[in-house]
């Protein structure tokens, strides 16, 4: 509780904390030709970026889904875990881009399932191709950025989050699931670990799982363990963990998640 408190503290600027220069935050907005529209995205550099001191350094990226809900929270979380300030030196100081929603069902399914209602579903390849070739090289031209690249996503983002990770051309070294939405076409999600590059289990993933209620826990639990057990059984991946958050709801759980899955990625 002692450490869940002060995360939350952090992440919504409770706590003050002498800094040489506040870090810089500002918007962008990127036109997109893979998906013919314009995305916004909201950018957090480190507390160094602008020292005089460090002029050539250089940074990992943080790709954050769903980022007008998560984009304070997360900032708070790796700034407490990576600034100079706070001597933490958990995981490197990180460019944090938290791309704005459009349409949330579109951008972060691969595959369509049947409704009742007319659906904009299984746009999520297209979206992670706009990521990949049109957002991270605008960020590697703009910005002091490394190739390390860590992509971040809570329920449908979680569900691309894993895709992503399944591909064996993503440009991405570390997967942060919150809660990923597994029950969308899990068949298909499970046939896809028998089906992936090996190379794609050399990649670090972290897999958190909320507790969903007595309707939902059994269901949702047991889903995420049989995607879990199925990438272990490939043996091949070394690099996964899953962790089930019994007083976390699907809501809360981001908090804790993104503090102890980049501490788990960024592990030595």
């Amino acid at each position: 509780m002692k450490k869940l408190l002060i995360l939350l503290l952090v992440s919504f600027g409770i706590i003050s904390c002498q800094q040489k220069s506040e870090p810089e935050k500002k918007s962008i907005s990127i036109h997109s030709e893979i998906l013919n529209e314009e995305r916004i995205c909201l950018i957090d550099l480190p507390d160094s970026y602008n020292d005089p001191d460090e002029p050539g350094h250089s940074y990992p990226v943080l790709i954050l889904l769903d980022g007008e809900t998560f984009f304070k929270t997360t900032s708070g979380i790796v700034h407490f875990m990576s600034s100079g300030t706070n001597r933490n030196y958990f995981m490197p100081e990180t460019i944090i881009v938290a791309i704005e929603n459009v349409d949330r069902e579109r951008d972060f399914t691969i595959t369509k399932i049947k409704t009742t209602r007319p659906n904009t579903m299984g746009g999520g390849k297209h979206f992670l191709k706009f990521i990949e070739n049109e957002l991270l090289p605008y960020l590697d031209k703009n910005y002091r950025t490394q190739a390390s690249r860590t992509l971040v996503g809570h329920s449908l983002g979680g569900l691309l989050t894993v895709n992503a990770y399944l591909d064996e051309n993503s440009m991405f070294d570390n997967f942060l699931a919150i809660d990923p939405s597994l029950w969308w076409d899990e068949a298909t999600m499970l046939e896809k670990i028998e089906n992936t590059d090996p190379r794609c289990f050399e990649k670090r993933l972290y897999i958190a799982t909320a507790n969903q209620g007595e309707k939902n826990e059994g269901k949702n639990k047991l889903r995420h363990e049989r995607f879990y057990k199925g990438i272990l059984a490939t043996g091949n991946s070394m690099n996964i963990t899953h962790n089930y958050w019994e007083n976390e709801d699907h809501r809360s759980v981001p908090l804790p998640a993104i503090y102890e899955g980049l501490r788990y990625l960024n592990a030595e």
